[in-house]
Protein backbone atom coordinates (compact mmCIF):
# COMPACT_ATOMS: atom_id res chain seq x y z
CA UNK A 1 0.00 0.00 0.00
CA UNK A 2 2.68 2.39 0.68
CA UNK A 3 4.60 2.00 -2.56
CA UNK A 4 1.26 2.78 -4.18
CA UNK A 5 0.63 6.61 -2.31
CA UNK A 6 4.10 7.02 -3.20
CA UNK A 7 3.93 6.61 -6.85
CA UNK A 8 0.47 8.50 -6.88
CA UNK A 9 1.95 11.49 -5.00
CA UNK A 10 5.42 11.76 -6.61
CA UNK A 11 6.34 14.90 -9.02
CA UNK A 12 8.38 14.81 -11.58
CA UNK A 13 11.50 17.35 -11.08
CA UNK A 14 13.43 18.89 -14.11
CA UNK A 15 11.66 20.96 -17.03
CA UNK A 16 9.98 19.80 -19.80
CA UNK A 17 11.08 20.22 -23.54
CA UNK A 18 8.23 22.85 -24.39
CA UNK A 19 9.86 24.87 -21.45
CA UNK A 20 13.20 24.80 -22.59
CA UNK A 21 12.03 25.50 -25.98
CA UNK A 22 10.76 28.54 -24.61
CA UNK A 23 13.65 29.51 -23.21
CA UNK A 24 15.78 28.92 -25.66
CA UNK A 25 13.65 31.02 -27.85
CA UNK A 26 13.56 33.73 -25.60
CA UNK A 27 17.99 33.76 -25.14
CA UNK A 28 17.66 33.63 -28.72
CA UNK A 29 15.76 36.92 -29.01
CA UNK A 30 17.82 38.60 -26.18
CA UNK A 31 20.73 37.71 -28.22
CA UNK A 32 19.43 38.67 -31.68
CA UNK A 33 18.65 42.24 -29.95
CA UNK A 34 21.90 42.70 -28.19
CA UNK A 35 24.49 42.05 -30.26
CA UNK A 36 24.03 44.47 -32.81
CA UNK A 37 23.80 46.89 -30.13
CA UNK A 38 27.24 45.71 -28.98
CA UNK A 39 28.78 46.08 -32.51
CA UNK A 40 27.61 49.24 -32.52
CA UNK A 41 29.58 50.02 -29.11
CA UNK A 42 32.30 48.28 -30.36
CA UNK A 43 32.49 50.68 -33.84
CA UNK A 44 32.09 54.15 -31.51
CA UNK A 45 34.53 52.78 -28.88
CA UNK A 46 37.00 52.28 -32.01
CA UNK A 47 36.14 55.56 -33.58
CA UNK A 48 36.94 57.84 -30.66
CA UNK A 49 40.11 56.02 -30.26
CA UNK A 50 41.03 57.15 -33.84
CA UNK A 51 39.57 61.10 -32.91
CA UNK A 52 42.26 60.69 -29.84
CA UNK A 53 44.87 59.61 -31.86
CA UNK A 54 44.12 62.33 -34.60
CA UNK A 55 44.21 64.91 -31.82
CA UNK A 56 47.71 63.46 -30.55
CA UNK A 57 48.83 63.31 -34.64
CA UNK A 58 48.16 67.01 -34.38
CA UNK A 59 50.23 67.80 -31.24
CA UNK A 60 52.84 65.89 -32.92
CA UNK A 61 52.23 68.31 -36.18
CA UNK A 62 52.26 71.81 -33.98
CA UNK A 63 55.99 69.79 -32.59
CA UNK A 64 56.73 69.67 -36.13
CA UNK A 65 55.59 73.23 -37.01
CA UNK A 66 57.70 74.73 -33.81
CA UNK A 67 60.87 73.46 -35.19
CA UNK A 68 60.83 74.75 -38.42
CA UNK A 69 58.07 76.77 -38.62
CA UNK A 70 56.21 75.17 -41.17
CA UNK A 71 54.06 71.93 -41.88
CA UNK A 72 55.87 70.68 -44.41
CA UNK A 73 58.20 67.64 -44.48
CA UNK A 74 56.31 66.02 -41.84
CA UNK A 75 55.59 62.91 -43.95
CA UNK A 76 57.98 59.90 -44.30
CA UNK A 77 61.07 60.64 -46.17
CA UNK A 78 60.45 64.73 -46.13
CA UNK A 79 57.26 64.23 -48.17
CA UNK A 80 54.75 66.90 -47.38
CA UNK A 81 51.54 64.33 -47.89
CA UNK A 82 51.22 61.02 -46.78
CA UNK A 83 52.18 58.50 -44.03
CA UNK A 84 53.57 60.59 -41.17
CA UNK A 85 57.22 60.39 -39.76
CA UNK A 86 56.27 62.62 -36.85
CA UNK A 87 53.74 59.70 -35.18
CA UNK A 88 52.24 56.41 -35.68
CA UNK A 89 50.78 55.79 -39.44
CA UNK A 90 47.79 53.94 -38.14
CA UNK A 91 45.49 53.92 -34.90
CA UNK A 92 44.84 52.69 -32.31
CA UNK A 93 48.72 54.24 -31.96
CA UNK A 94 49.20 52.42 -28.73
CA UNK A 95 48.68 48.96 -30.04
CA UNK A 96 50.56 46.80 -32.43
CA UNK A 97 49.98 47.44 -36.47
CA UNK A 98 48.23 43.95 -36.85
CA UNK A 99 44.95 45.74 -34.99
CA UNK A 100 45.09 48.67 -36.53
CA UNK A 101 41.40 49.91 -37.57
CA UNK A 102 42.03 53.18 -39.26
CA UNK A 103 45.33 54.48 -41.42
CA UNK A 104 46.19 57.73 -40.88
CA UNK A 105 48.28 60.00 -43.62
CA UNK A 106 48.71 63.85 -44.04
CA UNK A 107 46.35 64.87 -46.61
CA UNK A 108 47.22 68.10 -47.15
CA UNK A 109 49.89 70.00 -45.81
CA UNK A 110 51.83 73.31 -46.42
CA UNK A 111 53.47 75.97 -44.34
CA UNK A 112 50.76 77.53 -42.52
CA UNK A 113 47.72 74.38 -42.49
CA UNK A 114 47.47 70.73 -42.63
CA UNK A 115 44.77 68.60 -43.04
CA UNK A 116 44.53 64.91 -40.84
CA UNK A 117 42.19 61.84 -42.09
CA UNK A 118 42.13 58.52 -40.39
CA UNK A 119 40.65 56.19 -43.03
CA UNK A 120 39.27 52.97 -41.91
CA UNK A 121 41.11 49.75 -42.80
CA UNK A 122 38.91 47.42 -44.44
CA UNK A 123 38.38 43.67 -43.20
CA UNK A 124 37.72 45.33 -40.03
CA UNK A 125 34.75 46.26 -37.74
CA UNK A 126 35.32 50.21 -39.06
CA UNK A 127 35.14 49.47 -42.78
CA UNK A 128 32.01 51.37 -43.37
CA UNK A 129 32.37 53.89 -40.84
CA UNK A 130 33.37 56.96 -43.02
CA UNK A 131 37.17 59.26 -43.09
CA UNK A 132 38.10 60.97 -39.90
CA UNK A 133 39.57 64.52 -40.45
CA UNK A 134 41.37 67.21 -38.79
CA UNK A 135 42.01 70.77 -39.68
CA UNK A 136 44.95 72.40 -38.58
CA UNK A 137 42.58 75.58 -37.24
CA UNK A 138 40.15 73.64 -35.01
CA UNK A 139 37.64 71.75 -37.24
CA UNK A 140 36.93 68.42 -37.29
CA UNK A 141 35.02 66.67 -39.53
CA UNK A 142 33.34 63.38 -40.04
CA UNK A 143 32.66 61.98 -44.15
CA UNK A 144 29.55 59.58 -42.43
CA UNK A 145 28.45 58.21 -46.15
CA UNK A 146 31.76 58.36 -47.68
CA UNK A 147 31.38 60.65 -50.41
CA UNK A 148 35.23 61.81 -49.93
CA UNK A 149 34.35 65.22 -48.52
CA UNK A 150 33.12 66.47 -45.39
CA UNK A 151 29.14 68.07 -46.28
CA UNK A 152 27.38 70.36 -44.39
CA UNK A 153 25.94 68.17 -41.64
CA UNK A 154 29.19 66.43 -40.89
CA UNK A 155 31.37 69.02 -39.86
CA UNK A 156 31.79 67.16 -35.90
CA UNK A 157 32.82 64.28 -34.35
CA UNK A 158 30.08 62.96 -32.80
CA UNK A 159 26.93 63.73 -34.38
Amino acid sequence: MRIQSIARGSKSRGFTLIELMITVAIVGIIAAIGYPAYQNVLVSSHRGTAQADLMAFAASMERHHSGGFTYEGAASEGADTGAPAVFASFSPAAEGSQNKRYDLVIDEADGQSFVLKATPVSGSTQASDGNLYYYSDGRKGWDQNDNGEVDKGEWCWSC
